[in-house]
């Protein structure tokens, strides 16, 4: 399964999986107005 997925993918997903993470704590803390 690892051999099958390019090296290019998992930078990708690296990168996007903190930015969605990030997205969706900012639109938690902003619909509960903590901040």
């Amino acid at each position: 399964m690892g051999n099958s997925f390019p090296s290019i993918f998992m930078p990708l997903v690296g990168l996007v999986f903190p930015a969605i993470a990030m997205a969706s704590l900012s639109l938690y803390v902003q619909k509960t107005k903590i901040f």
